[in-house]
């Protein structure tokens, strides 16, 4: 237990902690501001705003999922979203059970949807999701079971770079057909809404939308410092060696395929996790989230931000996130003009990305500092060898 407490601390140094400590800190006002204060007040943080910080935190959870394995094993992956979509539809499936009678339809055993198609029964595969015991390792389980099979097969057969891209982003678009056909028992086209509650907490009340805040907060804080063990392990180190020279540790005897096959797992368990806490906060999962878009999105938040340092992913989540609000309010048809050409110039100018950026800057300013200390001890020394003189 001791060891595993001094890993834990290691894998930043007293700085780093000290962030970590004040930005949680600080992320933690966002509900408190919302509940202590009254409607009118200055200080007081409308339920909307929390509900869409609440989803950017999603958002940075399934960009850090990409880059752990993005980042460190140069496994591009442009099918993240599904993963974040199958984590979103397990929670979906709980919720829907969770309607019971107050449904259109009023019928406690099937959702509105299958009583409209005229459905006679609960499929096999909705079992269970009406206990939360259940949902909540499904929400993981199943995005990374899918992960497992995928990876393994295309991993064994040594499939990556561009490859691994194309094939990953066929397999969202497989997903997105499937789970559009109303045979499927999954809502078709229109997907599952009209939650009611969660864990027996109405959806619409200001402390469940704190309380899913901090829950998101919490899981990628968690998925952050998980990350952080992992790529500061042997296994970090031997997965960055797999991403610089593949062959070369092939060649010195490492099963390059399993040290993938783990990161892929881990990082789609992390991204199914993000959906799950997506959906309640947005009330609605539909088959819109397959969409390949949003996986080349999510490579966009990563690059643009800074792969391979994990808080870089986050920024450039939360960035990106930001702006799109902003700009899709301003001017709705020029976001994908925007964000095309952000990928462009990040591609072409900042290769680091932000976090790039950041890093240039100050190892400039350290480079002045130096010169000009150098600078003002060769005047000290010319002036004390004039005194002498």
């Amino acid at each position: 237990m001791n060891w595993q407490a001094n890993r834990l601390v290691s894998v930043m140094d007293r700085r780093g902690w000290a962030r970590f400590g004040g930005l949680l800190a600080l992320a933690c006002l966002v509900p408190a501001l919302n509940l202590a204060f009254e409607d009118g007040s200055v200080l007081h943080l409308s339920g909307y705003t929390v509900t869409l910080l609440g989803k950017y935190l999603c958002y940075a959870l399934l960009a850090l999922s990409l880059d752990l394995v993005w980042g460190y094993a140069g496994a591009l992956s442009l099918g993240h979203g599904a993963f974040f979509a199958l984590g979103g539809y397990s929670m979906g499936m709980y919720l829907m059970r969770q309607i019971g009678t107050r449904g259109v339809y009023g019928n406690a055993l099937l959702p509105d949807f299958m009583v409209f198609l005229d459905w006679k029964e609960l499929p096999w595969y909705w079992l269970g999701f009406d206990h939360f015991w259940f949902a909540l390792p499904m929400m993981m389980l199943v995005p990374g079971l899918l992960a497992l099979v995928f990876g393994w097969f295309a991993f064994r057969s040594r499939v990556s770079g561009v490859y691994f891209a194309i094939i990953t982003q066929a397999m969202t678009y497989a997903l997105l057909l499937a789970f559009f056909r109303n045979d499927m028992g999954f809502g078709g086209n229109n997907g599952m809404t009209d939650f009611k509650e969660l864990a027996g907490m109405d959806l619409q009340l200001a402390t469940t939308r704190a309380g899913l805040y901090m829950a998101s907060l919490l899981a990628l804080a968690g998925g952050y410092l998980v990350s952080r063990v992992v790529v500061s392990s042997k296994l970090g180190r031997v997965a960055t060696g797999i991403r610089d020279a593949e062959s070369r540790l092939r060649f010195l005897g490492y099963r390059v395929e399993n040290f993938k096959l783990f990161l892929f797992v881990l990082s789609a368990m992390m991204a199914g996790l993000a959906g799950a806490l997506y959906v309640p906060q947005v009330g609605i999962i539909n088959p819109g989230e397959f969409s390949p878009a949003n996986s080349i999105e999510v490579a966009i938040w990563v690059a643009v931000g800074g792969r391979g340092t994990l808080y870089g992913a986050i920024a450039g989540a939360l960035a990106v996130n930001g702006f799109k609000t902003v700009l899709t309010g301003l001017m709705p048809n020029a976001w994908l003009f925007f964000l095309g050409s952000l990928f462009v110039v990040v591609t072409l100018a900042m290769p680091g990305g932000l976090v790039g950026v950041v890093a240039s800057l100050r190892s400039r300013r350290e480079k002045r500092r130096a010169v000009s200390r150098v600078d003002t001890s060769e005047v000290a020394g010319e002036q004390g060898d004039t005194q002498d003189g």
